[in-house]
């Protein structure tokens, strides 16, 4: 008789009721660190409690979940009671909390703020030193696992908005010990292509220890250091690492960084076609406009009938002629020859009148000046008496045993005052 084969929903059931009668399961307190923890819109949480050596899942419904007095978090070390027991559906174990208080936060996550702390005091995170993304970039590196779904996302991504753009993948191991070191190698190899305009560093979601790599110290220090821009693109929206605050720009996710990188061809296409419409409607406002004024030139009277701008000019050109005609050159020559030769025997009497004029009063002024000039006063008797080079007016000028030199007409002498005698005006 052949042995009858169990289904796998009774044997499920027959684990579950074991797990279920086990009197060791039924109430345990429980301590481990928080990952992948998700809060669900129905209010239920459900997250990994782990620990050095394993991990476990666990769920808290909604109607223990309200009555947690702090909010669950990465990293978080926490004590949770419950039971162990089996979910059928998906045939895994697993715990259902029923009530969860906090420990602390857990090694990982205590090391993650410490660097993060370092880091931001030195200044690696600071706005200044981010550099701006090209707006057109030639080329974008991409360092992440060649076999994920990010790689392929980000590849499709670029292709569909901006297939001008080429991609270099560098493939690299984003998860696990030698991660980190792989991560700054190819970061440094990246800043040595000078094709390359931008670098896309990161990888799909995880827990904290799948994202580790990005939270390693010489990670923060290559990104810094790399001269070409950097967006850090790791886990899901709500993930942060130390990579995503060192970086130039961070991405949300691995999608997300393709669509900063690069430029929408549709937009750009919309935009141009904007510009083309605009250039297309000022050129014709501009040729509409010089039309129309081209039109009210033509219509003007005078094109109409341009006798009537030479009419003007040729009444003035008749009077100038009949003009010239009475002025002849020849008659104006002989007038104004006659009137030069007046104009230079006027000029001539009137010279020789001047001149005698000129002759008489240089006489009178000689003879006055005769007439006032020390010298010829002098040759009457008078004398000039100077002391110490200036001239004596003055009785009071002088003192008695004084040295003065007098001046005569023809010669000075020298003196002493022996006596003197004051006047009576």
């Amino acid at each position: 008789m052949a042995d009858k084969a169990l289904t796998v929903t009774a044997l499920t059931k027959y684990i579950k009721y074991k797990f279920d009668e086990d009197r060791h399961l039924k109430d345990i307190l429980l301590e481990g660190e928080v990952s992948n923890f998700k809060h669900n819109v129905r209010g239920h949480f459900y997250f990994t409690l782990k620990d050095d050596g394993a991990q476990i899942s666990v769920v808290m419904f909604k109607g223990n979940a309200w009555k947690v007095k702090f909010k669950p978090k990465e990293g978080d070390h926490v004590l949770i009671r419950g039971y162990v027991s089996v979910f059928e559906k998906s045939g895994s174990y697993q715990v259902y909390a029923e009530s969860m208080e906090e420990v602390g936060l857990g090694n990982l996550y205590q090391a993650y703020l410490k660097l993060k702390d370092d880091l931001e005091k030195e200044g690696l995170f600071a706005a200044t030193h981010k550099k701006p993304l090209p707006r057109f970039p030639r080329q974008v590196a991409v360092l992440t696992s060649s076999t994920g779904a990010a790689v392929r996302d980000i590849i499709h991504i670029i292709n569909r908005r901006y297939p001008l753009t080429k991609i270099l993948i560098y493939p690299t191991t984003v998860q696990g010990d030698n991660a980190k070191v792989e991560v700054v190698k190819h970061i440094e190899a990246a800043n040595q292509n000078p094709d390359n305009d931008v670098i896309i560093v990161g990888r799909g979601g995880g827990s904290i220890e799948d994202l580790w790599a990005f939270n390693e110290e010489i990670v923060a220090r290559a990104i810094y250091a790399s001269s070409v821009p950097i967006v850090s693109a790791v886990g899901h929206e709500t993930d942060f690492t130390i990579a995503d605050f060192v970086a130039d720009m961070r991405a949300p996710t691995p999608s997300g960084a393709a669509e900063i990188v690069v430029p929408d061809k549709v937009t750009l296409l919309r935009d141009v076609a904007a510009l083309k419409s605009r250039v297309y409607d000022m050129t014709k406002r501009s040729l509409d406009l010089k039309g129309k004024q081209i039109t009210q030139i033509r219509e003007r009277y005078v094109l109409k009938d341009p006798s009537r701008i030479v009419m003007p000019h040729s009444k003035q050109f008749e009077y100038l002629y009949d003009k010239l005609r009475i002025l002849h050159p020849s008659k104006r020559l002989l007038q104004t020859q006659e009137r030069l030769e007046k104009l230079e025997k006027q000029m001539h009497r009137n010279f020789q009148v001047r001149l005698q004029i000129a002759k008489d009063l240089w006489q009178k002024r000689v003879e006055h000046l005769e007439y006032v000039n020390p010298l010829s006063i002098m040759k009457k008797g008078y004398t000039l008496i100077k002391k110490d080079g200036a001239f004596v007016k003055r009785v009071a000028g002088v003192a008695v045993d004084d040295v003065v030199e007098i001046q005569f007409y023809d010669g000075t002498v020298q003196s002493k005052i022996v006596n003197k005698k004051k006047g009576d005006s």
